[in-house]
């Protein structure tokens, strides 16, 4: 079926709808129609697909909230002129790609930074587009700065960067208009891609916060689009993301990647602990690949710091006014037998200028033999946001600075610290890092920071440069770094420095140590940092990540897609193709045809929810399962892991019930019944030694409980903290599973639990044990439900899916339901989504056996 996309583009650019044959021939790679909005609330494509031809190239269309685009107005006032804007990570990844994106394809999606006319607007999207392969999506003015000013800088920001709206002055406080223009403003970039994208071909690569909530806008509109996500800012710890109001729209929003990227572990850390403590969800490492199952999709986590344009940067080294640059401040700084200390930061709140020079005053107090010798220069670029805090920023680094000098200027002549506001040419700041003797960056929360990448190969210079330093050839270079542990680049960086900028005294002291450091020891801290920042340049970045992107998208065609969920709560549910949502005509049309059924229940988290705090059955669940066993056709089970006293006491209403308790370690057919095992009565002396250690566990684990049952011992922490309970719960399966490795006892974990019990118990024998004793009274079942949630529940599938050919227990005719709670990877064939489906289906079925009866009593009677 063609794109929906596709043919609203071409109909709106004909006049006239196109049959889809017309479209297959006509539909180019990149469409020029610009303006047109899509229908993100019609019905979409179930699995998304498209019938458009397969482009030979790979192509990536990478969004971000601007284009690597510098526009300006031509010099005649008619029209526009534009250029590549070569200081955008955007274009820089495309170019340092190279032969190893030789066969890739690249189209821009964003905002250009001027304001565009609305008259302007067609002509300058043609221009983009056939130019530049850019298609730049336009924002009123007024939902601009709600959108970019308003809730990106305001309150994801701030939040991101661990400030907290406590009072009005301290961030934002949330508005929940703004937020509606933050979704407005992500939804009109979805639009925009929709204008150009093959969904079944291209890669889609979104950056940044801007537009967190775009993957959902693309994943509604198709199910299988390839989307990875990179956030470039930091994400901060639970404790903070948690106070935000939209916190689970964003976190869903995300997930609708396929690929979601991060700077350091401990942004993802962060990330997935927020996804295990707000949505329930759990992560594990495969192969050195972290991946999250959400809704039987996986979404992999990808943790690769950015790198540098190592080419373009080597360029501007040779450049000629680079070179006079450096001539001149060697003659201002070197020449005069004065040390420079470079800082180069954006004038915003969370660089810690104002730390830094409080540093270098702490410094010229504590060092006097550094007086007169030692200048800090910093350079401030132009903070990106605006307001309240930046002017306070600005206003407090030039009255620190003025004062400082004051303090320090001797001789005359001399100022200890040089700030400079102005934006400065890319040759001039290359310069600066030539000559500077040290590198001091002291941001106190930052996403990256490539100011230490870019001055370590600035530092290792080339031929040209070296003769103006006055270095021998081959010259030794060194690169000393005083850096933030706040900010991303620190843990790449081993041989920097490192420094908490909130401890001045320390700061100080670090940069003394830099440059006092021996010349060998420098020099060998310079050779380790080039060889990592050389070798992980922005191409190496960029190619890790789309070649993860492939990988994790690899599968899409062999899973079955569809969309559930309203507004930002929508996700996709992917299924393995023979893996399918148990339908309720289905299995009734089964169950009245059929004459032998065995129906196998679990309890907990199948008939009864796992939040539920109390766990009796109801009165509606005891009469459902009382016609089950009321119907002579029906042999009913259920098996569980709670004590045999505790199902005996609840389910005694149940006559004809046959229940398997502890796994199915006793069993009874009937109330009446008595007990018997499943297996040889065990010997249970390990519990002497199974019962001090998960004893221990308890008392050092809040919310931790022992469940100790005749035959198993069960450690539970579903009450306890998410995290710690887990890291607990691994170190109690090691330990015990060390203690016990002599016992005749099997140690497993599950939901919230780790448990011990004898060996070869499992539900999978109750199973068998079932379908055996059926066949020996000749009941072979030509019916077998069988229903749980969890992974104990599994060996009953197993038994009951391979029954059919390796044993006669049951027959080919057999219909056979195994059926998990949740869509999850499982050895049934079917599932339910929570237990109130469980429910739903098992009335339906007592109805049908209801019916039944009271036909047959109605033909008994008129006989």
């Amino acid at each position: 079926m063609a794109s929906r996309s596709y043919s609203n583009l071409l109909e709106l650019a004909s006049g006239e709808p196109a049959s889809i044959s017309q479209i297959r021939r006509r539909i180019p790679r990149v469409m020029t129609v610009a303006g047109i909005i899509s229908d993100f609330d019609s019905d979409s494509d179930s699995d998304g697909s498209s019938s458009a031809p397969s482009s030979p190239r790979d192509r990536t269309i990478v969004v971000a909230n601007q284009l690597p685009i510098s526009a300006r107005r031509r010099t005649d006032g008619r029209g526009w002129e534009f250029s590549w804007d070569k200081d955008s990570l955007l274009l820089q990844l495309k170019d340092a790609i190279g032969d190893r994106g030789a066969d890739m394809e690249f189209v821009y999606v964003g905002c250009l930074r001027d304001e565009i006319p609305a008259a302007d607007q067609d002509e300058v999207s043609q221009v983009l587009l056939e130019t530049f392969k850019c298609v730049p999506a336009f924002l009123p003015p007024d939902l601009l700065a709600r959108y970019y000013h308003g809730f990106c800088k305001q309150q994801l920001w701030p939040l991101f960067h661990y400030m907290l709206p406590l009072s009005p002055d301290l961030g934002g406080r949330f508005d929940r208009s703004l937020w509606q223009a933050y979704v407005s403003a992500n939804k009109i970039f979805a639009d925009k891609i929709l204008e150009v994208i093959n969904p079944d071909d291209d890669f889609v690569w979104v950056h940044d916060y801007h537009l967190m909530v775009l993957p959902t806008f693309l994943r509604k509109r198709f199910n299988r689009v390839k989307l990875g996500f990179f956030l470039h800012s930091p994400f901060p710890s639970s404790e903070i993301y948690k106070t935000l109001p939209v916190r689970e729209e964003l976190l869903r929003s995300l997930l609708n990647s396929d690929l979601i990227g991060f700077h350091t572990f401990d942004y993802a850390r962060h990330f997935l602990s927020c996804c295990g403590r707000m949505l329930g969800l759990s992560y594990e490492s495969k192969r050195g690949y972290i991946g999250l199952e959400y809704y039987g999709r996986t979404v992999s986590i990808k943790i690769l710091p950015v790198g540098i344009h190592l080419d373009q940067l080597k360029s501007v080294l040779s450049l000629p006014e680079t070179e006079k640059k450096v001539q001149e401040l060697v003659e201002q700084f070197l020449d005069k037998g004065r040390v420079m200390v470079l800082g180069v930061d954006d004038m915003d709140i969370f660089k810690g200028i104002s730390l830094k020079l409080l540093a270098m005053e702490e410094l010229l107090k504590q060092h006097q033999e550094w007086r007169g010798k030692i200048v800090l220069v910093q350079i401030a670029n132009p903070a990106r946001g605006r307001g309240k805090g930046v002017k306070e920023v600005q206003a407090e680094s030039f009255a620190t600075m003025k004062r400082i000098n004051e303090a320090y200027g001797e001789p005359p002549g001399y100022e200890p610290i040089i700030l400079i506001d102005e934006p400065l040419p890319f040759s001039h700041r290359i310069a600066y890092y030539v000559v500077a003797e040290c590198c001091l960056v002291t941001a106190v929360r930052d996403g990256m920071n490539l100011i230490p990448y870019e001055y370590i190969i600035s530092r290792q210079g080339n031929q040209q440069l070296d003769n103006v330093l006055g270095l021998a050839s081959p010259a030794q270079k060194k690169s000393m770094l005083v850096i933030s542990e706040f900010i991303g680049c620190s843990p790449s960086l081993s041989g920097a420095v490192r420094v908490n900028p909130w401890n001045t005294e320390a700061v100080a002291d670090a940069m003394v140590n830099a440059l006092e450091m021996k010349e060998q020891e420098k020099q060998f801290r310079h050779e380790k940092h080039y060889k990592y920042v050389s070798s992980h340049d922005v191409g190496y970045w960029a190619n890790s990540f789309l070649q993860d992107l492939q990988r994790t998208c690899r599968d899409h065609s062999t899973r079955r897609n569809w969309g559930i969920g309203f507004g930002l709560g929508f996700r996709v549910v992917a299924l393995d193709t023979n893996f399918r949502k148990l339908a309720m005509e289905h299995i009734v049309s089964a169950y009245k045809r059929t004459r032998t059924r065995a129906i196998l229940l679990d309890y907990d988290g199948t008939l009864m929810p796992q939040a539920s705090i109390d766990k009796r059955p109801s009165t509606k669940s005891i009469e459902i399962l009382n016609t089950l066993c009321s119907d002579k056709n029906n042999v009913v089970f259920l098996v569980s892991a709670r004590s045999r006293a505790t199902l005996g006491h609840w389910f005694a209403p149940c006559e004809n019930l046959g229940v398997a308790a502890e796994h199915g370690y006793f069993f009874r057919l009937k109330r009446d019944a008595g007990w018997e095992t499943c297996v040889p009565v065990a010997d249970f002396n390990w519990k002497q030694i199974a019962d001090p250690v998960m004893s221990l566990y308890m008392e050092t684990t809040d919310g931790s409980m022992i469940d100790d049952k005749e035959t198993m011992l069960v450690w539970s922490y579903e009450d306890a903290d998410p995290d710690f309970g887990s890291c607990q719960a691994k170190e109690l399966l090691d330990h015990l599973e060390s203690v016990l490795a002599n016992e005749p006892v099997s140690v497993k974990s599950g939901q919230h639990i780790v448990e011990v019990k004898p060996q070869g118990v499992s539900k999978g024998l109750v199973a068998r044990r079932l379908l055996s004793t059926m066949q020996e009274r000749g009941l072979t079942p030509d019916f077998v439900l069988c229903i749980g949630d969890d992974r104990s529940d599994e060996d009953m599938f197993e038994v009951i899916t391979t029954s059919i050919p390796s044993t006669s227990s049951l027959t080919p005719t057999t219909e056979v339901f195994a059926c998990t709670v949740g869509q999850k990877p499982s050895k049934a064939k079917y599932y339910l989504d929570d237990t109130a489906e469980i429910v739903r289906l098992m009335q339906g079925l007592a109805t049908v056996s209801e019916q039944a009866l009271r036909t047959q009593q109605n033909g008994q009677i008129d006989t």
